[in-house]
């Protein structure tokens, strides 16, 4: 067996049972790890599996933000560039969780090209479930400014992935267009009158 593969057989074992009790915020409930393998499935296609320790880092790319995990356990348990991966796109929870996502916008165009991919990914996978399953407790303008917020991160991420940029921006595309029906709704048609 290939070393990649029991690697990547780790990083999941560990992702789910570190968040085996977490939930998606959408209506659904859907379990977390959902959304890493689908984070995971776009980074493996996008760097054609060429990358393992970047698929491992999608699999694991919430550990340190939402788990208790730290930079120094996953470089220990895998590797250190696997560590440095994560660290690259966790947001600082230091900050108030409503200044959160301005260093996002800000330091995108900075990040290292793979961990715009990884970025890219989560966002992708961000967008598709604000369509597929909003949370319940987001209004319609919420959800409108989340859509306008990741754009404005991935503008700072281009110029990585031509393919992962595509899906993000099919996924952006469905969502404002479910979006825009909720707040537009086709007119009624009336029946004419026999005559």
């Amino acid at each position: 067996m290939s070393h990649e593969l029991l690697m990547i057989a780790r990083a999941w074992h560990f992702a789910a049972e570190r968040h085996s009790t977490q939930k998606r915020k959408g209506s659904a409930g859907e379990p977390y790890v959902n959304h890493l393998a689908e984070v995971a499935e776009l980074v493996a296609f996008a760097t054609d599996g060429a990358d393992a320790n970047l698929v491992a880092a999608a699999v694991l790319h919430d550990a340190i933000e939402d788990t208790k995990t730290s930079h120094a356990e996953l470089a220990t348990l895998f590797n250190k560039d696997i560590a440095d991966l994560v660290a690259e796109v966790t947001d600082d929870k230091g900050l108030p969780k409503g200044r959160r996502k301005e260093p996002q916008v800000e330091k995108a165009s900075s990040k290292s090209s793979r961990a715009k991919i990884l970025k890219l990914a989560d966002k992708t996978s961000n967008l598709r479930s604000l369509a597929k399953s909003p949370p319940a407790d987001w209004s319609e303008t919420r959800r409108k400014e989340y859509v306008a917020w990741a754009k404005q991160v991935a503008e700072g991420l281009r110029g990585s992935n031509d393919w992962i940029e595509a899906r993000f921006d099919e996924a952006a595309a469905i969502v404002s267009r479910v979006l825009n029906l909720k707040t537009n709704p086709a007119p009624k048609l009336r029946r004419q009158k026999k005559g």
